[in-house]
């Protein structure tokens, strides 16, 4: 459940509250409750006959108002059902603080109610933890300012900050959420995209590339080609320091993602002209392999060229290429000075017999 469709869900069982408080100004406590435990049964009703389903909260809003309605009307004082808003807000705070800070999401729990078809990712998890996170803490502050406009300040302060000061801190809240949204789509919108896709290479979808390199596991293809010389030396590429995966070491000669509307033949050649200047080269696929490591899942689509003459490194993607023999390949094997990666294709290459 987004966190829009969470808060259309939680405020409509407050609105017999803020019609109390209206009512209550103009008719007095009595008429006030009637007025308000009406239009929770009202609410209740709608609802049924509109989605089908029995509101749960609105009902517990309506009887506990109720409740506290008597108890004040019987005992003549205010007190008691001033602190009503206060209570509720008390289980709901409980709610999303279990949600939040705990492994038990109740609240990610209860949205399957509504969701039944749709499985959440652990990033959506994630989102959605972060963003009942800041609604404990909303909550948690309307809460104390409740109960201390109850004791300390007047009844009309009291009524402005359990009805009006409730929506300007949701009208904050969705502003803020508004903004940090769309600043999260401009940033994704300028990044490049990659399709998604299942083991056997089926696109299921895309991603932006910072996701699929978060540790979500998102399998997504990539080309890697392997140049070879007529001495069946082997051409590598050593990864510049900056690079967060695998940085300073030496891997396949090319190597990229294949961006979203891209072939696979379009990738190959993008990414072997802009990491080691190969344009006119012929290449065979001899291996597609699902690769996984602790940040990335990926479909690797393995090529091998004999073209070698005219590579030249003229990118910063790249520190440094040169050809590797067979004998000082083995001599570094398991020794970090490769990635994992290439000495797992070296293997492939040597079983079909490339090397």
């Amino acid at each position: 459940m987004s966190r829009t469709e969470l808060l259309k869900k939680l405020l409509p069982g407050f609105i017999p509250l803020f019609v109390f408080i209206i009512a209550d100004e103009l008719w007095g406590t009595k008429i006030g409750v009637y007025v308000a435990v009406g239009v929770g049964l009202l609410e209740l009703i709608y609802i049924w006959f509109k989605e089908k389903r029995f509101d749960k909260f609105i009902l517990f809003d309506t009887l506990l108002l109720v409740a506290l309605g008597a108890v004040s009307i019987l005992l003549d004082n205010d007190i008691f059902f001033k602190l009503k808003p206060g209570l509720i807000e008390i289980i709901l705070v409980a709610i999303l603080g279990v949600s939040a800070f705990s492994p038990l999401n109740i609240i990610g729990l209860m949205s399957q109610r509504y969701l039944k078809e749709v499985k959440m990712s652990s990033e959506q998890v994630a989102a959605m933890r972060l963003s009942l996170k800041y609604m404990f803490f909303l909550f948690l502050a309307h809460t104390i300012l409740v109960f201390y406009a109850t004791f300390f300040m007047s009844k009309e302060a009291w009524a402005f900050i359990s009805g009006g000061l409730f929506y300007i801190f949701f009208g904050a809240y969705f502003v803020f959420e508004v903004l940090r949204q769309r600043t999260a789509r401009k940033k994704l919108a300028a990044e490049e995209w990659v399709p998604l896709v299942d083991e056997k290479g089926k696109i299921i979808g895309q991603a932006p590339r910072s996701k699929v390199h978060n540790g979500s596991k998102l399998l997504h293809p990539v080309v890697h080609l392997h140049v070879i010389n007529s001495n069946k030396a082997i051409l590598l590429q050593k990864r510049p320091m900056s690079k967060d995966i695998q940085p300073g070491k030496w891997d396949t000669a090319v190597g990229g993602h294949i961006s979203a509307g891209e072939t696979v033949e379009q990738a190959l050649r993008k990414e072997a002209y802009e990491e080691i200047g190969l344009n006119e080269f012929s290449a065979k696929l001899y291996k597609v392999y699902k690769w996984e490591s602790e940040v990335e899942a990926e479909l690797v689509h393995v090529f091998v060229t004999y073209d070698y003459k005219n590579f030249g490194v003229h990118s910063d993607e790249v520190e440094e290429a040169r050809f590797w023999t067979k004998n000082q390949i083995t001599n570094q094997l398991r020794k970090g000075v490769f990635t994992p990666n290439f000495e797992h294709e070296y293997q492939l290459l040597k079983e079909m017999k490339l090397l």
